[in-house]
């Protein structure tokens, strides 16, 4: 199920006339150190959920594709970065997730940053789980939060089995059955892509949302510090189907309208702010259907790959300044 990650893939540019300074991820990247910590990159290879889902398969060369485009960006000469390798789904998601849920665990163990590659947004279940069993190792009682950038609530039920569009109903269900706070926000929901069920269940489940019309630096400062305001530890998560089409058309459902990428880039500075403001710990974060098969001349792999970029510049010493 878990893959170690063949270092040959990570391939790019190379300018050896500017030394250390002009290093790119390709040729920084290495196995996960225990007694370093960085960010270390976890893919999750899944379409499953997706299918289950009634979607377009193809996520699951989403790390591939991901890890291709990050290849030749710009590396910082004093944050280390891993690779953590890849858990592989091919006909059981559950028991993936539950691996993928253990590699995560292991990581944060080891004081990393995790950002995991997907895949389908059932990753999204993986990864709390990760966390979760990471908070009952040193801090069973702290408040956990999930903040979720989609056009989609990912609310769904079960029926029987979770898929790409349940993960998040999936953890409503578990903080119910352990009498824990479901601390749930969404930014970017579309109404357009959401049934009247969905909307019904965020708010009975009294989940904080900015739908995409309503995503603007004015909504998103207050509606980001107050969610974060009230958590011990942080989990992002990233849904490339938030984007425009003409941004992000290689996922399994394109937005018609979507919200600007400069947007999600300012909402992911000011989650670290708020972050360090609130004494709140950002434990992992990860990007969720990539779908190469529908991508057009690798526009949504270089996205992912600049999100995936600043989601590891935010984690760097220097940005306490922020």
């Amino acid at each position: 199920m878990w893959q170690a990650t063949d270092f040959s893939v990570w391939q790019g540019r190379v300018d050896a006339e500017d030394g250390d300074a002009g290093q790119r991820w390709h040729q920084v990247m290495r196995e996960p150190d225990a007694d370093q910590p960085g960010t270390c990159l976890l893919g999750f290879a899944s379409d499953l959920g997706v299918r289950r889902n009634q979607g377009r398969v193809g996520a699951a060369e989403g790390p591939a594709a991901l890890r291709n485009a990050l290849g030749s960006l710009p590396a910082h000469p004093d944050h280390p970065l891993y690779d953590g390798g890849d858990v592989l789904c091919t006909d059981d998601l559950e028991q993936s997730q539950a691996c993928y849920a253990t590699e995560v665990r292991k990581h944060l163990n080891q004081k990393h940053f995790v950002i995991g590659l997907g895949g389908g947004h059932e990753i999204g279940w993986a990864s709390f789980q990760g966390v979760r069993q990471w908070l009952d190792q040193h801090d069973p009682g702290a408040r956990l939060g999930i903040l979720n950038f989609d056009a989609h609530f990912d609310l769904r039920t079960p029926n029987p089995d979770g898929t790409s569009g349940t993960p998040f109903r999936q953890v409503a269900d578990w903080c119910s059955e352990r009498n824990k706070p479901f601390e749930y926000a969404c930014i970017g929901i579309s109404e357009a892509a959401n049934t009247q069920a969905l909307f019904q269940y965020a708010h009975e489940k009294k989940v904080r949302y900015l739908r995409d019309r309503d995503c603007i630096d004015l909504h998103a400062s207050p509606f980001i510090r107050r969610f974060i305001g009230e958590l011990d530890y942080l989990y992002v998560t990233v849904c490339l189907d938030v984007l425009p089409a003409s941004v992000a058309p290689g996922v399994s459902a394109p937005s018609a309208i979507g919200i600007p990428a400069g947007f999600l880039l300012f909402c992911l500075e000011e989650v670290r702010r708020c972050c360090l403001h609130a004494h709140c710990q950002w434990l992992m974060a990860d990007i969720a259907e990539l779908n190469p098969s529908f991508d057009l001349d690798n526009r949504t792999a270089r996205t992912a790959a600049r999100i995936t970029w600043e989601l590891d510049r935010l984690q760097r010493s220097d940005t306490h300044s922020l």
